[in-house]
């Protein structure tokens, strides 16, 4: 592999180019996957910038795993993990919710604690779409391990 292959990525755009090389794509072929410009692409593999949340969805789908340490087994790491795998932001979480943004990253940062309803309304909705992503994807990593 060249010099710029990313034996251990750290970055978000480490991982892509990673993948990238490996399935021997051109950064035109990824872009066009993630539904952005070449530029973007060159500019995340570069880490000149970090991608919006709302290409994560793709990202993680070219990737087949997520490029980020997030712990499932807390709430906190289960409303992460929903976002970035929807390519929600923490504002859109709270609309589906009924809560505000902020309250939605007091929550991830475990600042606040839940009330049983916003819980039961979470659980819901988070272990739903974690569980239908791992279904689909039979070789999902999360961060190097495999989910299970």
């Amino acid at each position: 592999m060249p010099i710029s292959y990313p034996e251990n990525p750290v970055s978000i755009g480490d991982h892509i180019r990673k993948k990238r090389m490996e399935l021997k794509l051109l950064q035109k072929d990824v872009a066009r996957i993630c539904g952005v410009t070449e530029d973007c692409i060159t500019n995340w593999e570069k880490n000149r910038s970090i991608p919006q949340i709302q290409y994560f969805p793709h990202i993680i789908s070219f990737l087949g795993y997520l490029p980020f340490k997030v712990d499932l087994t807390t709430l906190s790491g289960k409303l992460k993990a929903h976002r970035c795998i929807n390519g929600l932001t923490q504002k859109q979480l709270g609309k589906i919710v009924g809560v505000d943004g902020t309250t939605v990253c007091s929550w991830e940062l475990e600042h606040n604690e839940l009330n049983n309803e916003a819980i039961a309304n979470l659980d819901v909705i988070t272990d739903i779409k974690i569980e239908v992503y791992v279904s689909v994807f039979t070789k999902v990593f999360f961060y190097g391990s495999k989910i299970t």
